[in-house]
């Protein structure tokens, strides 16, 4: 018989994550879908278990969606991005300074200190250090990184990096911080930094965030299923909204391929994974 369960994956980054997915859980068993969640510490044993069939689906990271590409087209196999939020569309990273910093461009970055996030973030340290080198500047050659690992093998989902960055750029400790765009104004309303107090120097271009995949062995009639289900939920529906609210979005959108440039750019650029999805950084050690 096959299988009447979805198992999905996703990556625990905070408590939160369980309230998310079990309500979740909930939701689809209203519809008479049986599924279930497997949780991890890190994408990187997320997605070998997606190839592996232990999962069906996963909340894949933009890296590692990313890195699920490579295994895939490695190993002539077939992965599906099906699902990703409104807020996973179209983000940018941004370059900040203290306000009074005599620093106006990205070019004056040159012998200059860059706060980044952990090394496996694509906001605030891969696409960031990608968008430098196409301006001609190289890490740790034209300018130093101070990298703040925080948590990684979450993908930079906890953005406590990103944060530390910042406030390294408040104590002066670094002359520039990378950050994700939106968490820039979300530090501002949180009383991480105070509005007018810095300024923005420079963006990347535009790149996608996560999305849901479905893997290789994952059953085409539950995999439909759970797509029809989740596109249905409703920031309207005042039961699913808490829900939505906890997950950042207030729709979800048919997911797309095309925004995952920037990284896959940066992921060969910088070293990170081989054309296989094999991990080549020796100080990244989650096989």
């Amino acid at each position: 018989m096959g299988r009447k369960t979805l198992v999905m994956g996703a990556v625990a980054y905070a408590p939160k994550v369980v309230t998310i997915w079990e309500g979740l859980k909930a939701y689809l068993a209203q519809h008479d879908m049986k599924y279930d969640v497997v949780l991890y510490t890190n994408y990187e044993r997320q997605v070998r278990d997606l190839f592996s069939g232990h999962i069906d689906v996963a909340w894949n990271s933009p890296l590692a969606y990313v890195r699920s590409r490579r295994f895939a087209k490695s190993r002539g196999l077939d992965i599906k991005p099906l699902i990703m939020r409104d807020t996973d569309c179209n983000l940018r990273s941004v370059f900040v300074v203290n306000a009074d910093s005599p620093i106006q461009t990205l070019e004056d970055l040159r012998d200059k200190t860059l706060g980044t996030g952990a090394m496996d973030s694509p906001q605030a340290t891969l696409i960031p250090l990608d968008h430098l080198r196409q301006l001609g500047m190289v890490e740790n050659k034209d300018f130093t990184v101070c990298r703040f690992d925080v948590l990684t093998g979450k993908h930079g989902d906890h953005i406590g990096g990103e944060r530390d960055a910042l406030l390294a750029l408040l104590a002066d400790a670094v002359d520039v911080c990378c950050i994700l765009e939106a968490n820039y104004q979300n530090f501002i309303l949180d009383g991480t930094m105070r509005a007018g107090t810095t300024r923005i120097i420079g963006r990347t271009g535009n790149f996608d965030h996560c999305n849901f995949t479905a893997g290789p062995y994952a059953p085409p009639e539950l995999v439909a299923q759970f797509t029809e289900l989740i596109l249905a939920m409703r920031w309207e529906n005042p039961q699913l909204r808490p829900l939505l609210e906890l997950e950042g979005l207030r729709e979800w959108l048919p997911a797309r391929d095309s925004g995952y440039d920037l990284l896959e750019r940066a992921v060969e650029e910088q070293g990170f994974y081989g054309a296989d999805g094999q991990i080549l950084r020796p100080d990244y050690d989650y096989e």
